[in-house]
């Protein structure tokens, strides 16, 4: 018996179900995708899912701020901070600062960082692909575009 069965049992008169059916699947999926893409293609590279995240920004924009990075990742800036440092160690990153605003600091990739991505996002697509591919292509359009609005509206 799933969640929703089990929720409808109980006797809660204003429980809205179709809330927490949404809200619950797109939980699951959320979590076996981070789980699906930690275990089959970046523990070979040693990268969290946070830290892939952090890296792949970098990657697409080159240097990017702490703050826009936590932002774009939805996390913390100490929590950038913290796995900048592993990302350093590794030598896919580096740390400058603002010259005029010391407090401002800044993310860059390396050149290793930028060959791991080009080698690592081949791999990390086809698990997004393998992922949808039971969906049509106007399936996944119509929830892509639903999850857009969905973040839109609570400025996720």
């Amino acid at each position: 018996m799933d969640t929703i069965n089990l929720l409808t049992k109980m006797p809660l008169d204003s429980l809205n179900l179709d809330a927490i059916a949404v809200v619950t699947n797109m939980y699951r999926i959320a979590q076996g995708l981070r789980n699906k893409m930690e275990r089959e293609v970046l523990a070979d590279y040693g990268l969290s899912w946070t830290s892939f995240s952090i890296l792949y920004d970098l990657w697409v924009w080159k240097t990017v701020e702490t703050k826009k990075l936590a932002e774009l990742s939805a996390i913390t800036k100490a929590t950038v901070s913290n796995i900048t440092k592993t990302l350093e160690r590794k030598e896919l990153c580096e740390r400058s600062t603002d010259n005029r605003d010391r407090r401002i600091t800044y993310l860059s990739i390396t050149e290793k960082g930028r060959e791991v991505m080009q080698d690592l996002y081949p791999q990390f697509h086809q698990g997004e692909v393998e992922i949808v591919s039971g969906l049509s292509k106007e399936e996944k359009k119509q929830i892509s575009g639903l999850l857009r609005r969905i973040i839109k509206e609570n400025k996720f």
